[in-house]
């Protein structure tokens, strides 16, 4: 999906894990694979 003016988000069923925008950043792989839900 295209971002718009440097937008940059992880989404999850349609939640915001991770926003470039409110954090100023972008995010470390380790930090999004801590925000995903185990799998089991």
């Amino acid at each position: 999906m295209r971002g718009k003016g440097g937008e940059f988000e992880v989404l999850l069923d349609g939640r915001v894990l991770f926003s470039k925008k409110a954090a100023g950043r972008f995010p470390d792989p380790e930090e999004i694979l801590a925000m995903l839900p185990a799998s089991g």
